[in-house]
């Protein structure tokens, strides 16, 4: 005999995330807050595939011939572009968010390899500004921290117009992580809750942006290259009006991107794929004739970028460069498994841990706890952030060098081919085995 228990039934509606997220808002009446990006299935770049090099193409020896991985930023304006030595930035992440010490590690770890670092919301850090070779400076609606000496002081400012995980909406930061140095720096009560500005207070539009631009070109000498960078939503109309009003680079960032903090129901339902970004950015800036050309325009990507082959895959989308978050964070040692039990003391395990905005992370990476930032070294962190780098492009030579290519630059979306119809229709690369892709004539 089975004995039925009364109660609501799990179903493809009604699953038990579904139904525990109805119970937990009733039970508190707030909504959930939490880190990372989104969490639901997506297309992304593990739908697609690259073709490699036989007959028709020649692939190159990895052992004595070159692939290079260099890339200039900037230099449609500014006196003094950027030049890397990967295509792959570290992307913005505020102090407050994170402590000092993994401020400081990301400086490290990006300065070893040859590449930049983001300050993020929240100001410079002198840890980070001490420890990056190269230093791009956020300029954020809420203007937490911005100086006019700072922005000397950096190598590149990046407008933030929108984020990944949160287009259209401010970051958070709870009062909890809002410790004596984190209030001085945005000038803020120390302990209350804040939450930034969701757009710009001195301008309503790209001809407002336009001069905004002029104006930080003039503070700064026109030296610095001036990035902007959107959330994916209108992508292709957003990259055009960002060129028009004077950007340098124009970074775009997918819905996988991650967050310190904000609302989960705008992580999981605002914005469109990283996948689905790029082409509509390269389109935009292939129409304005400024995509890989001399003096043009480049373009970052950023939004669940975690291997090699996603950045290659990115690159033969056509992004010039890309920039990771969460994978570096995670690089640095969070979510690892030698706190698993002092993650399993905060009701979360290592790998699954999210709630960055609690500032009781026990790496030491995503708090103002002092005594639990003992527990991260910056030095021993800037070391595996730069070994991690390291492989991602390693790995991206190797794909490359199959395709026949030199440098990752000469990756093209021939190159490639989808596994999937929405992923092809979205890469705008055909479905593999055919030369059909959706939406197209």
């Amino acid at each position: 005999m089975t004995t039925h228990t009364p109660g609501l039934r799990e179903s493809a509606t009604f699953d038990r995330d579904v139904i525990h997220e109805i119970q937990r808002a009733a039970e508190t009446g707030i909504y959930d807050i939490r880190g990372w990006g989104a969490k639901r299935k997506l297309p992304h770049f593990d739908d697609l595939l690259f073709l490699g090099a036989s007959m028709s193409r020649y692939p190159l020896e990895g052992y004595r011939e070159r692939c290079d991985t260099d890339v200039v930023l900037g230099d449609r304006n500014a006196k003094y572009p950027l030049h890397l030595d990967i295509p792959i930035t570290i992307a913005g992440m505020s102090f407050g968010a994170l402590s000092g010490r993994a401020k400081e590690a990301l400086g490290r770890g990006a300065s070893e390899v040859g590449t930049s670092t983001t300050t993020g919301d929240g100001g410079m850090t002198t840890e980070e500004r001490g420890q990056s070779k190269h230093l791009v400076y956020q300029y954020l609606p809420s203007r937490y921290g911005m100086n006019p000496d700072d922005l000397r002081k950096a190598d590149a400012i990046e407008i933030v117009l929108g984020q990944g995980a949160k287009p259209g909406g401010g970051g958070m930061l709870l009062g909890q992580k809002i410790t004596d140095r984190v209030a001085g720096m945005r000038t803020l009560p120390v302990g209350v809750d804040q939450r930034s500005a969701c757009r710009h207070p001195d301008w309503t539009g790209p001809d407002d942006l336009a001069i905004k631009i002029i104006e930080l070109r003039e503070i700064t000498g026109w030296e610095k290259p001036i990035y902007v960078k959107v959330g994916a939503t209108r992508t292709y109309y957003d990259v055009k009006l960002a060129v028009k009003a004077g950007a340098d680079v124009v970074v775009v960032d997918g819905m996988q991107g991650g967050t310190a903090a904000t609302q989960d129901v705008f992580i999981e339902h605002v914005g469109i794929p990283t996948l689905a970004a790029i082409p509509q950015a390269v389109q935009a800036l292939q129409e304005l004739g400024v995509h890989r050309v001399p003096g043009g325009v480049q373009l970052i990507v950023s939004g669940g970028i975690r291997s090699g082959a996603d950045v290659a895959k990115a690159m033969a989308l056509g992004a010039d460069a890309v920039a990771i978050g969460t994978a570096a964070l995670i690089a640095l040692g969070d979510n690892h498994p030698r706190f698993q039990k002092e993650y399993e003391a905060l009701g979360s395990a290592a790998g699954f841990y999210d709630d960055f905005q609690a500032g009781r992370d026990p790496a030491g990476i995503t708090t103002q706890d002092p005594e639990l930032q003992k527990n991260f070294d910056p030095i021993e962190g800037g070391r595996r952030l730069a070994n991690y780098l390291r492989v991602l492009t390693m790995e991206a030579q190797t794909l490359a060098r199959a395709c026949g290519k030199s440098h990752l630059r000469n990756l093209e979306p021939q190159d490639l081919v989808a596994l999937t119809v929405e992923a092809s229709a979205m890469a705008r690369v055909p479905l593999a085995g055919t030369d059909w892709i959706p939406g197209r004539l």
